[in-house]
């Protein structure tokens, strides 16, 4: 779901990023108020899973693919605030450093992925859960939202799309929703199952927000990262090279064309490639490694700088 530069015009560029740079400013006094130093780790062992899962593109029928979003998945880990900050680091990672979404709508992006699913399926989740109790409620909520999570930011797309006047409202719509509804079913069961085996394992992950009794260590969140690592490394070459939802609906009404091949900046390992390797399995491995740790390297020190922004302040 990640917009290309040139499939919006330029009021709803900057209204996308003006929308998207406040809600980041409240998640961002949010986590500072909320955050709990111990837990600044496991944002980094987050955004790093999150990244290398969405390297893993599953097919979908009708000639198509789909990857996690994970706002859900994030936002039941670290917190809806956090969470936010979570997926806003994947895209800026995923746009300058490997050309995957825009530069120019890196804004949209955000507000699509990190605000609207992110925030719109934590609410869901939230609301599912005073119904629902035990893990077997948590993982149900968990798997609802997530499904809601992705149909919600592809309507936010297509409504981006409709407001610049690259396709109709009325026949983006239905196909960007339509497709993302089955490409929602794979969010929803990898969401699930990721946090039944984080509360089979390390059930501290999903309770410390709640009780604040328990400190993570980092042994404890090295085995997390080893697994992001594992996905990006071993997984992602065998990931369906299908076009994913957004290609689909382009290809489908025909404005595929308007997509810029180049970013503004030039991504040093675009297409998760690296000049020079032959083998494009090799190539996508190590460049999905290197993201990765970079990934939870540039995650981890945002959330320290912000909480040593609060100490300041304080």
């Amino acid at each position: 779901m990640h917009i290309p530069d040139g499939f919006l015009d330029a009021k709803t560029l900057a209204l996308s990023g003006a929308l998207a740079l406040g809600a980041l400013a409240l998640a961002v006094r949010t986590a500072q108020r909320n955050l709990p130093p111990r837990r600044v780790p496991l944002i980094g062992i987050t955004a790093a899973f999150v990244f290398a899962a969405q390297m893993l593109n599953f097919p979908v029928a009708g000639g198509t693919s789909g990857h996690l979003l994970g706002g859900v998945l994030a936002a039941t880990m670290v917190g809806p605030s956090a969470a936010v900050l979570v997926i806003t680091c994947v895209l800026i990672i995923q746009a300058f450093l490997f050309a995957d979404g825009g530069i120019l709508a890196l804004g949209a992006n955000v507000f699509n992925m990190a605000i609207v699913g992110t925030i719109g399926g934590y609410g869901i989740y939230w609301l599912v859960r005073r119904v629902a109790s035990g893990l077997r409620g948590q993982l149900m909520a968990a798997a609802f939202a997530a499904w809601c999570s992705v149909v919600l930011a592809a309507g936010s797309c297509a409504a981006q799309l409709a407001f610049s006047g690259t396709v109709a409202w009325t026949l983006v719509l239905p196909v960007m929703t339509g497709i993302h509804m089955l490409i929602g079913i794979g969010e929803s069961l990898i969401t699930a199952l990721v946090l039944l085996a984080v509360a089979r394992t390390r059930p501290e992950l999903l309770t410390e927000i709640a009780d604040g009794h328990k400190g993570l260590l980092w042994e404890r969140l090295a085995f997390g990262l080893l697994i992001a690592l594992g996905l990006a490394v071993f997984a992602a070459p065998f990931a369906s090279r299908k076009p994913d939802g957004l290609e689909y609906v382009a290809q489908v009404q025909r404005f595929e064309h308007k997509a810029v091949e180049k970013n503004i900046v030039p991504a040093p390992l675009p297409d998760y490639t690296i000049r020079g390797i032959s083998s494009p399995g090799m190539a996508t491995a190590l460049a999905g490694g290197i993201g990765t740790v970079l990934m939870f390297g540039f995650a981890f020190l945002l959330a320290r700088a912000l909480l040593q922004n609060k100490s300041h302040a304080s």
